[in-house]
């Protein structure tokens, strides 16, 4: 039997969860459609997501096609929940993008297109909501070739659109043959001379989708099921079924972790190669961390069931490894798509309620980062705060929610601010000596910072031969190179940059007659991780760092005589309109704005366009900060910009 993991993805209220009932009702899984609004649904099995009526979390289930197993993972659909999204692509042979007949496509329809395409997974469209008024078909084919890709396929037609009568009836557009046409010149040469027949025609469909270079579209409706089988008959057919070698070597990745009932860690694991069995002790990370695993769940029918094993090609549950996190490979690691989409550009600050014990909230927030390290946890020992890193608001409500439904916790949270990052503004060197100027760390550390590409993040070179010193006293000076650049001169995390070891120098063991060594003249990684921050700070506040600033792209569609009042409150909020288009009475702003901006201006969109203004915005880019005063972050590190401070924190060997 072949196996596909397929996503589901849309922007928010497009219908995918509802879709995925469909289907599941379809082939006969369940009995019963479940309900979004009841919050009855078999994937938002979280109480927060069936309050709300929302995903929050990746969930998986299984369903049969004909000889094909799919596991079908359901993504959140709204934009303060990407990370969950990001963490699944890399683990999917296929995906359905679900796109709203009414609403059409979307900012985050974009956003999730356009990184289907750079990582080339097959995907195929599905324009939920036929049946709903206002639905449209030529519009919104035609938004789909303009702003997702010029690649897409009609696989037939809608009827009655707008009623409860809408249906699908499928053919393959006559058009397909130019867009197919355009990646296959044999196919080309064919057309040319008008002897395509409709099984060539249909194999370069299968070869194409399955390359990722076309997209079918199929229209229908996840609430009467119009369409709904015939998507199914897509999936099974257009769609690569999973490969690996379940006898190769074991080689797989974590997407996500939960907590079981116990308070035990179970990691969703995809397996690329060979074969997982209960018992097993396997390394996984990439530091060396090694586990046994004490149980295995795979998805079977809507269902996980326990298992013996599991081989290539499958989604399990894994028991037993409590040192997992996210994005961790299992065995051989294979090579990862990193971040795709933006991190997260706000952050606040957790405060405590009053009577909230502040020892619990610390171990419940840890555990929520383990499902979802992008919060990054942040502590200030000396405030006594912890903050966290969002995408938005609606996520901050929601942590709050999980904290007091899931931990018994009240917690309110101070204003959002957003996270600006440091580049240096120019080369700066510095070094320190063994045994001179003050160093009270047995170790000589040079470092030179250098501008780098923006987009490039951060690189460690060498300049010294590598087998000037132990292996470990270089690896101790990348490490804590990379986490002191956390901080800037301002706080805030720099990047961009690539900081080279200019000097490196040691104190090798001594032995001394009849006392052996003197260990305490010898260095240790200690001294490189001790003294690193110091060169490296002063390499920055010799290079000089510019504070960059998030900013989203926006497009706004107002009625035209609503400018007038809108453009000064835009103005404002430092919003900057860049290109201005009026189709009839409607006017169309794209630009950009501060993304510490986008909350206050979607609240005030609707005052300002009398409920009509269509709002949306995506993480763009960091632009410099130029006014004054320049944004600061407190620090929470020993503060290696003021030395004496530092080393009075960092060894009891002050010097200096």
């Amino acid at each position: 039997m072949h196996l596909l993991n397929l996503g589901i993805l849309a922007h928010v209220d497009a219908g995918k969860t509802s879709l995925t009932e469909r289907l599941l009702h379809t082939v006969g899984v369940i009995d019963e459609i479940g309900s979004v609004d009841a919050g009855s649904t078999q994937t938002d099995t979280l109480a927060l997501e069936r309050q709300r009526g929302i995903t929050i979390k990746s969930a998986v289930v299984s369903f049969p096609v004909d000889d094909v197993t799919v596991n079908l993972i359901d993504t959140p659909g709204h934009p303060d929940f990407i990370a969950e999204v990001e963490r699944v692509l890399g683990v999917l042979d296929g995906a359905v993008l679900v796109v709203s007949a009414v609403e059409g496509v979307q900012a985050q329809t974009r956003v999730l297109m356009r990184t289907l395409r750079r990582l080339r997974i097959p995907t195929l469209v599905f324009v939920n909501k036929i049946d709903r008024r206002g639905a449209r078909d030529t519009d919104v084919l035609r938004a789909l070739s303009e702003r997702l890709s010029a690649a897409v396929v009609p696989m037939g037609r809608p009827t009655g659109l707008g009623t409860r009568a809408a249906g699908f009836t499928p053919g393959l557009d006559p058009a397909a043959v130019d867009v197919l046409a355009d990646h296959d010149d044999a196919l080309l040469a064919a057309y040319v001379e008008d002897t395509v027949g409709r099984d060539r025609l249909r194999a370069a469909l299968v070869t194409q989708t399955r390359q990722a270079e076309v997209h079918p579209v199929y229209f229908g409706s996840a609430m009467t099921g119009a369409g709904v089988g015939e998507l199914i008959s897509g999936i099974r057919e257009l769609l690569p079924a999973s490969d690996g070698d379940p006898d190769g070597p074991v080689s797989g990745t974590v997407f996500k972790v939960e907590r079981g009932p116990a308070g035990e860690k179970v990691a969703y694991a995809r397996l690329f190669s060979g074969t997982l069995r209960t018992r097993d002790r396997i390394p996984f990370g990439e530091d060396g961390r090694e586990g046994r695993i004490t149980g295995i769940g795979v998805f079977d029918r809507g269902t996980d069931t326990r298992a013996d094993a599991v081989p290539a090609g499958r989604i399990a549950r894994l028991w037993g490894l409590a040192d997992i996190r996210i994005g961790d490979p299992i065995g051989v690691p294979r090579k990862a798509y990193g971040h795709v989409f933006a991190p997260p550009t706000l952050e606040t600050v957790v405060v405590p309620g009053e009577g909230t014990d502040t020892r619990a909230l610390h171990l419940a927030l840890t555990q929520l980062a383990e499902q979802d390290p992008l919060i990054d946890l942040r502590h200030d020992e000396v405030r006594r705060e912890t903050s966290v890193s969002l995408y938005g608001e609606v996520q901050k409500e929601v942590l709050q929610a999980t904290l007091a439904d899931a931990y018994g916790l009240d917690v309110a949270f101070r204003g959002t601010t957003p996270l600006c990052v440091e580049r240096p503004a120019g080369t700066g060197e510095a070094v320190e000596f063994n045994k001179k100027d003050g160093n009270p760390f047995l170790a000589t550390v040079g470092l030179r910072v250098d501008p780098a590409p923006v987009g490039a993040g951060v690189a460690f070179r060498l300049e010294v031969e590598l087998g000037s010193m132990p292996y470990a006293f270089f690896k101790a000076v990348e490490d804590t190179v990379r986490e002191t650049l956390g901080q800037g001169l301002h706080g805030w995390r720099v990047t961009d940059c690539t900081v080279t070891m200019t000097h490196s120098g040691y104190s090798p063991r001594q032995s001394h007659a009849h006392q052996g060594f003197d260990k305490s003249m010898s260095s240790t990684g200690a001294d490189f991780r001790g003294l690193t921050p110091l060169v490296l700070t002063e390499a920055l506040r010799r290079a000089g760092t510019q504070v960059h600033e998030p900013m989203h792209r926006f497009r706004l569609d107002v009625p035209v005589d609503t400018l007038g009042a809108l453009l000064p409150v835009l103005a404002a909020l430092r919003a900057v309109p860049r290109t201005t288009e009026t189709r009839g009475a409607v006017c169309v702003l794209e630009g950009a704005v501060p993304a510490a901006q986008v909350h206050g201006l979607e609240q005030q969109l609707p005052g300002l366009t009398r409920g009509e203004g269509e709002w949306e915005s995506v993480f763009d880019h960091y632009a410099p900060v130029v006014r004054d005063p320049v944004p600061q972050r407190a620090r929470t590190d020993h503060n290696p910009l003021n030395r004496k401070e530092y080393l009075l924190n960092v060894t009891r060997r002050v010097g200096g």
